[in-house]
C-alpha cells in the first residue's frame, strides 16, 4: 500500500505488537464467530484452513465463545489448533446462555455455572487451560464479584491464565478489577460503534487493562459488500435480526461508506483495510479481532497492518463516519438490555 502523497503530516505505521495487561500479543487477532454459526454455515475445511493460515501468518489471539454453534465453534477451533497449541492464545467466553434450540435465555454469572462451563470448554477445545477466559456480558444488577471470584479460583487452579470481560460498563469493570486483575475488556469497537470511547476506554487505560476490539468491520458492513439485506445470505444469518441490517438502515448508512471510499483509494486500500487501520492507530493497548472463515478475507484483513496513517488522515476518517449519523441499534431490545451493564 502507498502512503498518501498529500501534505498531511507524517504517517505512522501501526506497531507489530500490543499490550493486553501483562500480555504482549501480535497487533491483530482472529474472531472465530463466523467459523461455526451466526453468519450462516461456513465450510468446515475452509474454516480450519483459515485458522491455520492465520497462525502461520503470526496471528496468536483466537477468540471464540461457548455459545457459538452451541459448542461447535470451540470444537472446530480445537481441531484447527491441534499441533499448534504452543503458538496461540485461546480466548473463549462464559455467561451468555442459550437453549438447545439456540434461543438466547439471558446472562449467568454464578460460581457453579462458570466452573462447569469452563470444564466443558476445556473438553471441547481439547486443551488443559484457557489463555483468556471472558465473562460474557453482565445482567442488570448482576453481582460481578461472584463471577470474578469463580474466575479467580480457575486462575489459581491453572485452568485459566487471564481473566477478561465483555461488553460491560466502566463501573462494573472497576468493581471486577478490584476482585481480581482484568487483563482485557472485549467490546464492539469500529468506526460505526464508538460508544466505549466515552467511559470504558478511559477506565481501561487508568487500570492498565487492554482492549480487544470485536466486530471491527461492523459485522461486515464496513467492507462495502452489503448493499441490501439480501446480501446477508441464508435466513440463519444472525444479522437478519439486527436493526442495523434492515434494508432501511443499510440504505441510510450508505453515505458513510461513500465518504470513506475516496480515503481508501488514496492509500490503494480496501474499505475493510482502512477501517481496520483506523483501529490499529487507536493505541498500543488495542487488538482488533476481525472475524472470517475465508483465507482470502483473512489476507485482506492482515494487509491493514501495513497501512500508515497521519493524525490528519485519522481525523478525516472519523469525520466521514460521525457516530450521530449511524442508523440502527447494534442489537434488538433483549440483547441491547444486556450490553453495558
Amino acid at each position: 500500500m502507498n502512503r498518501s502523497s498529500a501534505d498531511t503530516g507524517a504517517p505512522v505505521a501501526p506497531r507489530a505488537t500490543r499490550r493486553l495487561g501483562y500480555l504482549t500479543v501480535p497487533a491483530q487477532g482472529l474472531g472465530c464467530l463466523s467459523l461455526s454459526s451466526f453468519y450462516g454455515r461456513a465450510d468446515r475445511a475452509e474454516a480450519v484452513a483459515t485458522v491455520r493460515r492465520a497462525i502461520d501468518a503470526g496471528v496468536a489471539l483466537l477468540d471464540t465463545a461457548d455459545v457459538q454453534g452451541l459448542g461447535e465453534g470451540e470444537r472446530l477451533l480445537g481441531a484447527a489448533v491441534a499441533g499448534r497449541r504452543d503458538r496461540v492464545l485461546i480466548a473463549t467466553k462464559v455467561g451468555l446462555e442459550r437453549s438447545p434450540s439456540g434461543a438466547f435465555l439471558g446472562v449467568r454469572g454464578d460460581r457453579a455455572y462458570i466452573r462447569r462451563r469452563c470444564e466443558d470448554s476445556l473438553t471441547r477445545l481439547g486443551v488443559d487451560h484457557l489463555d483468556l477466559y471472558t465473562k460474557h456480558w453482565a445482567a442488570p444488577g448482576e453481582p460481578i464479584e461472584e463471577a470474578m471470584g469463580a474466575l479467580a479460583e480457575l486462575v489459581a487452579e491453572g485452568k485459566v491464565r487471564h481473566v477478561c470481560l465483555s461488553e460491560m460498563s466502566a463501573g462494573t469493570i472497576r468493581r471486577a478489577h478490584a476482585v481480581h486483575p482484568v487483563t482485557a475488556v472485549q467490546s464492539e469497537w469500529s468506526l460505526w460503534s464508538r460508544g466505549i470511547e466515552r467511559e470504558v476506554v478511559p477506565v481501561c487505560r487508568e487500570l492498565g487493562i487492554g482492549i480487544i476490539a470485536s466486530c471491527p468491520l461492523g459485522r461486515g458492513y464496513l467492507t462495502g459488500r452489503i448493499s441490501s439485506a439480501s446480501d446477508l445470505g441464508p435466513r440463519e444469518d444472525f444479522r437478519h435480526t439486527l436493526p442495523r441490517f434492515t434494508d432501511a438502515s443499510i440504505r441510510a448508512n450508505r453515505p458513510l461508506l461513500a465518504r470513506l471510499r475516496p480515503l481508501a483509494r488514496r492509500h490503494g486500500a480496501t474499505l475493510a483495510q482502512l477501517a481496520l487501520a483506523w483501529l490499529h492507530h487507536r493505541g498500543g493497548d488495542v487488538v482488533p479481532i476481525p472475524g472470517t472463515a475465508r483465507r482470502d478475507h483473512l489476507e485482506e484483513n492482515l494487509a491493514a497492518l501495513s497501512l500508515a496513517l497521519s493524525p490528519v488522515e485519522l481525523a478525516e476518517i472519523e469525520a466521514a463516519v460521525p457516530a450521530a449519523e449511524v442508523r440502527g441499534e447494534r442489537y434488538g431490545p433483549f440483547l441491547m438490555g444486556l450490553v453495558g451493564n
